[in-house]
């Protein structure tokens, strides 16, 4: 039912160039995106080879809350979307479906009903075979993939071990059995899913703490070399670590990743940590940001909020200075800043305007 070749790339949609090369694909991704270079760099090749219907490694991203793996998801989608001639269906899927479709024998139907769902919708006239082309040349977001580890602790997690099987049965399978949904007919086909670009992401909370121990005081302890700093005109030492300079596969192993499932990513891609001007920048550029939301709320009360610079640049400091939260930090502060303006916004209000200067933000926070 599904002619796909050997290679698991579709012949009946003839190898054409593409209209965007990588860069350019990376310069939108970035317009939605703030800092995250090599990940945006990772994913616009991948999305530029799964355009010209060419062979693309998966991707595994790795970074902490609020790093921005769901933004460059939603990039992607957008991208997709607004600046893609031909469908290419995309489905974002939670890794533990893929587990629960594992148990139930049939891991590739939850993936691939839900990506023929998105080529109908994308293509309500296109007909079996085309749907099923497209479908098994789609794109698959597998959330919070550091959920499916094989151990926790010291105890095996079964759950994990069926959805990592799940996970590799598609993505280097030929024959995947399915029964089409009742809207094409229901009928049991086997289909070559090869095809299938795999994007998944995942925090790995823990995996930073073990591997600064392995560094610091474990097999590699005194890899990790001191470095003297004057602060506040005092000497001090620190040990500047960062994740991608010292991550090795054996400590995703060691995390619960088997070596056969890891090996199905080509890429694997830590997310960066999220500086001051970048924190500043989502504070000013997404319109979900937690001051944009915090303006409209005031204006349908009937005041406008104006926050200056020098106060935006504090909450930023204070937001990356929590280290391994990303923009999350910047929802948590924001709500300490403003829950008592807008419990009673009357009170804060001069002509109409709630003003916020770096004083006030200082002498809200450090209570």
């Amino acid at each position: 039912m599904n002619n796909n070749s050997p290679d698991g790339i579709s012949k009946d949609t003839p190898a054409a160039r593409s209209a965007l090369t990588p860069s350019q694909i990376a310069d939108l991704l970035a317009r939605k995106v703030v800092g995250q270079r090599a990940a945006v760099r990772d994913l616009a090749i991948a999305l530029c080879k799964r355009l010209v219907r060419q062979p693309s490694g998966n991707l595994l991203l790795i970074g902490s809350s609020g790093s921005g793996k769901t933004t460059l998801m939603r990039a992607a989608e957008w991208f997709l979307r607004e600046h893609t001639s031909a469908p290419v269906p995309l489905l974002r899927i939670h890794a533990n479906v893929l587990g629960r479709a594992g148990e139930e024998g049939r891991p590739g139907e939850a993936v691939l009903h839900g990506l023929l769902e998105a080529a109908r919708e994308q293509d309500q006239g296109a007909d079996q075979d085309v749907l099923l082309d497209r479908a098994c040349n789609g794109i698959v977001f597998v959330d919070e993939v550091d959920k499916i580890r094989s151990v926790i602790g010291t105890d095996v997690h079964l759950a994990g071990v069926r959805a990592q099987e799940a996970l590799l049965t598609l993505a280097e399978n030929e024959s995947i059995p399915m029964v089409l949904p009742s809207w094409l007919g229901g009928e049991e086909i086997r289909v070559d899913s090869r095809g299938l670009l795999f994007v998944a992401a995942g925090a790995f909370e823990g995996l930073y703490d073990a591997v600064y121990d392995r560094v610091t005081i474990g097999a590699d302890r005194g890899s990790l070399k001191p470095i003297t700093k004057v602060v506040d005109g005092e000497v001090a030492e620190e040990h500047p670590f960062v994740l991608a300079d010292w991550l090795r596969s054996e400590d995703l192993f060691e995390y619960g990743m088997s070596p056969q499932f890891l090996s199905r990513f080509e890429s694997v891609t830590l997310m960066d940590e999220l500086i001051e001007q970048e924190l500043v920048s989502i504070l000013l550029g997404n319109d979900d940001s937690p001051y944009h939301r915090a303006c409209r709320y005031f204006e349908q009360m009937g005041y406008q909020l104006v926050v200056s610079p020098a106060a935006l640049g504090e909450l930023a400091h204070r937001a990356a200075a929590r280290k391994r939260l990303g923009a999350r930090a910047l929802q948590e502060i924001c709500r300490r800043l403003l829950k008592e303006m807008e419990f009673a916004p009357q009170d804060h209000a001069t002509d109409g305007m709630i003003l916020l200067d770096v004083d006030d933000v200082k002498r809200i926070l450090d209570v």
